[in-house]
């Protein structure tokens, strides 16, 4: 049972990361698994709506929007940050991110990015590496140096990239100016060719960030623009206090 349902879920996530209908072969051949496996796994997701069967392949069914508002729900997540995001999005023209702490640990927990952005873009769920992130970078400076210290000893501190800083030192000073600036910018730290930049929200609950990611060479363009945007955004998103509503960092 458990090795059905990991490859159920994995069938899920390559129908999820497809740019459209994928044929039963081609899941099957993904996932290293006989046919009639898939087959079997299909028809019970399908039953369920959480996959459609076109005349090319399956795609995502009509159940997941249902649960992506649940999980908002769960989270306590204002609908009103996610509409800020989206009207970011199409204002600023960047892939715009809430995040904050989930079960003592950051995660980002909505987005506004388009279907494929050049950035790569973040997905929703826990980041693992926030020492790479500029959402991380704000949420990690509004710690306690001891709770800092844990976050990242639970995560780890890899090289992404040449870029990443690696060093619990060089990113307290980074943090520092984090919190006098009250801006974070990370540039090729966490992908090649991308910068990101984050702000905090003001709000006395859990610490929480808007962030946004835009190709390198737009960010020197008009980094300062999209920053300012941020800023309206996460004054805005301040007024929704249930949105921060979330388990506080663990030690925090």
């Amino acid at each position: 049972m458990p090795q059905s349902l990991d490859r159920a879920l994995d069938l899920l996530d390559a129908v999820a990361a497809s740019d459209g209908p994928v044929p039963a072969k081609a899941l099957a051949r993904r996932l290293g698994c006989g046919l009639s496996t898939v087959y079997e796994l299909l028809g019970t997701l399908t039953e369920r709506g959480h996959l459609v069967r076109t005349s090319s392949g399956y795609v995502l069914g009509y159940r997941l929007p249902s649960l992506h508002r649940a999980f908002q729900r769960q989270m306590r997540l204002a609908e009103e940050v996610q509409e800020l995001l989206a009207d970011a999005r199409r204002a600023a023209g960047v892939d715009t991110y809430f995040s904050t702490y989930r079960d003592g640990r950051v995660a980002v927990l909505a987005g506004a990015a388009a279907g494929h952005p050049a950035t790569g873009g973040f997905g929703v769920g826990q980041d693992t590496t926030p020492h790479a992130t500029a959402h991380g970078k704000v949420l990690l400076a509004a710690l306690p140096r001891a709770a800092r210290m844990r976050q990242l000893a639970m995560t780890g501190m890899p090289a992404l990239t040449p870029h990443t800083i690696t060093s619990p030192e060089r990113l307290d000073v980074q943090l520092q100016r984090v919190r006098r600036e009250g801006t974070a910018v990370e540039i090729e730290e966490c992908a090649p060719g991308v910068a990101c930049v984050a702000v905090p929200v003001p709000s006395p609950g859990a610490p929480a960030a808007v962030s946004a990611a835009l190709p390198l060479a737009e960010f020197h363009r008009r980094g300062h623009q999209v920053t300012e945007a941020l800023r309206q955004v996460a004054v805005e998103a301040a007024k929704f206090q249930r949105a921060f509503d979330i388990t506080r960092p663990t030690g925090g």
